[in-house]
């Protein structure tokens, strides 16, 4: 097994494997799907530094100015960019579709980091299945395939969890630092994120066929 790297966060191998995908366009871009959600909850919260952990492109920031959040401080961390710089601690902490390609024997490391930098608010997204890339030793890119209640037990070793909503293939959570659940919650309205989330992320009802599907017409009449 290679030997992790000074950050304990990501071992070279695996470093030089998410350099390899990083170079198609179409890596590394989840986090736009997120932006709406991202917006609402700077707009709820009132937060003024947001750093994006596992950033790649940045492509989270690019559509949060263009949404009118160019005020907010951005502080990008990928060990694939190092120009970033280190992991910066701000108000909230974006983690988007990330904690899923962590090397599981260096995943609390990255928690823990996680943990270190959230002043205020941590938004994770998580996906629990297996995902369409595979890696060149024939691992799915998702390297880590559990159910929220497997993650639930690490987050709420190092978070408060103040909301979860699942998504499709996985869900997101927003917590805060251990021992501030009242106050983080204090001025943060959840119905209007659940709101806000309703809207980024609609549940697409299946068809009903046969009677089934005439009563639900009929009840919606």
């Amino acid at each position: 097994m290679a030997q992790p790297s000074p950050l304990t966060t990501i071992s070279s191998t695996y470093l030089a494997e998410q350099q390899k995908l990083h170079k198609s366009r179409r890596y590394g871009v989840a986090s736009v799907m997120y932006a709406p959600l991202v917006s609402g909850l700077i707009k709820l919260s009132g937060v003024q530094s947001l750093a994006d952990y596992g950033a790649g492109k940045c492509a989270l920031k690019h559509k949060l100015d263009a949404m009118g959040h160019g005020s907010v401080r951005y502080h990008p961390y990928d060990p694939v960019f190092p120009e970033y710089g280190s992991p910066h601690p701000a108000d909230l902490v974006c983690c988007i579709d990330v904690l899923e390609h962590i090397e599981p024997h260096l995943l609390d490391g990255v928690l823990d980091e996680l943990a270190s930098i959230t002043k205020s608010y941590g938004l994770f997204s998580i996906h629990t299945g297996p995902a369409k890339k595979i890696l060149s030793d024939g691992r799915n890119a998702h390297i880590i395939q559990e159910a929220p209640s497997w993650w639930l037990s690490r987050l709420t070793a190092r978070f408060e969890i103040l909301y979860l909503q699942p998504v499709r293939q996985g869900f997101w959570v927003l917590v805060a630092p251990r021992g501030s659940y009242e106050s983080a919650l204090a001025t943060l309205d959840l119905k209007r994120l659940a709101r806000t989330s309703a809207k980024a992320f609609p549940i697409k009802q299946p068809k009903r066929r046969g009677i089934l599907g005439r009563i639900d017409k009929w009840f919606r009449r």
